[in-house]
């Protein structure tokens, strides 16, 4: 059993959502390594990346029972992919670069700025975090929908000669293609997991899971506010991760140096 060696699979996540919303201040509190955070919208041209050991106690279990030559935690990777913005699918701002980011991670972390500050300007003139989760989400909706179109010029040529699955194929993508033109992510499309094998190599954004960050102040890191009210209301009906984090305070607690101390 000592030539064991545990060695889970990495989970990759991508930290997405309009600039100055705090989504490196949160990417510096649970990454292994640090990222330099500014006030000034696209003030950066490359995703930053971490790592998070997760810890796992049954795990530990297991290696104190097998005692492995090698013992390796399960890990996240994260992207902390640079602010989008609207027009980020049609090449505005700096968000169009960083598309190919979000395609390649396993899920996406959704920070939305539920706090106030007048020193920190929101792109949009005010603070509004459902408008800011619409901007995001359309523009990969858009990005997705030409992917798809795309496929579906494909599989018309093939189905015009009688290609049986690509009949088949362009009847599912029709079912895809109505849902992003109603504003829809592409994971709430009302189609059987053996018929989502017609995607797969597209990789489409709004096909990975989402956990929405509600980023508060201090005070409202226990309770809420009424952002945090307001997202919770437009997200009702969906199976939808929220969580409520002052990542500012988190990422203070995260520089503390004594383990003691940060718990």
């Amino acid at each position: 059993m000592q030539g064991i060696n545990i060695l889970p699979m990495a989970l990759n996540c991508g930290i997405i959502g309009i600039t100055n919303t705090g989504k490196t201040t949160l990417f510096n509190c649970i990454s292994n390594t640090r990222a330099e955070s500014s006030s000034f919208a696209f003030s950066t041209n490359k995703s930053n990346l971490g790592l998070v050991n997760v810890p796992d106690p049954r795990l530990e279990s297991l290696a104190a029972l097998i005692k492995p030559q090698k013992f390796t935690p399960a890990t996240v990777e994260i992207v902390d992919i640079p602010g989008l913005t609207r027009g980020s699918s049609q090449g505005e701002g700096v968000g169009n670069q960083f598309l190919g980011d979000i395609r390649n991670t396993d899920a996406l972390i959704h920070v939305l700025r539920c706090f106030d500050d007048d020193m920190l300007s929101h792109i949009d003139g005010t603070v509004d975090p459902v408008r800011d989760m619409e901007t995001i989400d359309l523009e990969l909706q858009v990005k997705d929908l030409e992917s798809v179109e795309k496929k579906m010029e494909k599989l018309s040529k093939l189905a015009k000669i009688g290609e049986k699955d690509a009949k088949k194929g362009l009847e599912v993508l029709g079912v895809y293609k109505e849902h992003l033109e109603s504003f829809q992510p592409v994971r709430t499309a009302a189609v059987d997991e053996v018929n989502k094998k017609y995607i797969e190599d597209l990789f489409l954004l709004t096909a990975k899971p989402v956990m929405y960050i509600c980023n508060v102040d201090e005070a409202s890191a226990v309770s809420g506010n009424q952002y945090v009210d307001d997202v919770r209301k437009s997200l009702e009906g969906q199976d939808a991760e929220i969580l409520v984090i002052a990542a500012g305070l988190e990422s203070d607690i995260a520089e503390l140096e004594d383990t003691a101390d940060r718990e």
